[in-house]
């Protein structure tokens, strides 16, 4: 995650963020990030990355990249608004240990925002037609042993894949079908039966239903209509809903300020880092 201590709508570059431009409060953002992140603190290990001046937008960390098992494939971003992003982003991975695959700008490619592994990791649903470009999923052919299925955007509203359809940990769809189009929505709908599908109506994907951090059994998301907190609370998840719609100005929320990292590799560092300290100094 990464603080919005300099989070703005500065520009636009989707539709939610027409007519938010400086709209947003700061310390609002602030205080609604602080309570998704102490909710996510609650049930997993957060690590932070440090804002950059110039990058409003690296608030939302999904978008840096995809990482799994070590390795990432860093985000190419499309607008040139976001590309400063980049450099940051990769240091911050090197850093951490990761093999770093850097995607061409020629073919951009928005990390986590535009791919999402399905719950036992063999499908690797990546978006296209907005933000991402088709060509860029080649580069992610090889890297995991999971395969790979493009499925296109055609709703600008939702122009990442995390917007619209989100893969849970039990093996369940939460997804809204009027934002594939038809051949992809007959992919999706052909690897989950139907009794595995959540279909979100059209005023829940636009309080951004499906920008979902799923945990285990628990689900961590903007708020929603009570129906559909309702289901998913009767298919056994915890669900936590956290008001999110400072971000929502600028086209994000839950999971687009959540990026999923490879627990292994940070529990070495913290292994290493301890291993130098001190002893004495820690005694004292």
């Amino acid at each position: 995650m990464c603080a919005p201590r300099l989070y703005d709508v500065e520009y636009v570059i989707n539709p939610w963020m027409q007519g938010n431009v400086h709209a947003s409060s700061r310390e609002r953002a602030m205080e609604q990030w602080q309570r998704l992140h102490d909710a996510l603190a609650r049930i997993a290990t957060v690590l932070l990355i440090e804002p950059e001046p110039g990058s409003p937008d690296m608030v939302f960390t999904a978008n840096a990249g995809l990482a799994r098992d070590g390795v990432v494939a860093l985000s190419s971003f499309a607008h040139p608004e976001r590309q400063g992003e980049e450099a940051h982003f990769r240091r911050w991975f090197e850093q951490a240990g990761y093999a770093v695959t850097v995607v061409a700008r020629e073919t951009p490619f928005e990390g986590e925002g535009d791919s999402l592994f399905s719950a036992d990791g063999g499908t690797l649903w990546v978006g296209y037609g907005t933000r991402t470009r088709v060509e860029s999923h080649d580069v992610l052919r090889g890297l995991w042993a999971a395969d790979v299925v493009s499925v296109r955007l055609t709703d600008p509203r939702f122009y990442h894949l995390d917007t619209c359809f989100a893969p849970l940990p039990n093996g369940d769809l939460l997804y809204y079908p009027a934002a594939f189009d038809a051949e992809s929505l007959g992919r999706i709908e052909a690897a989950y039966p139907v009794n595995r599908r959540i279909v979100v109506s059209e005023d829940d994907a636009e309080r951004f239903a499906c920008n979902v951090v799923a945990l285990g059994r628990t689900l961590v998301l903007n708020r929603v209509s009570a129906g559909l907190a309702a289901e998913l609370r009767g298919r056994g998840f915890v669900v936590i809903e956290v008001e999110l719609d400072e971000f929502m100005k600028a086209g994000g929320a839950a999971k687009c300020l959540t990026m999923l990292l490879t627990p292994e590799l940070h529990v070495k560092a913290e292994a290493r880092a301890f291993a130098e300290t001190d002893l004495t100094e820690v005694a004292a």
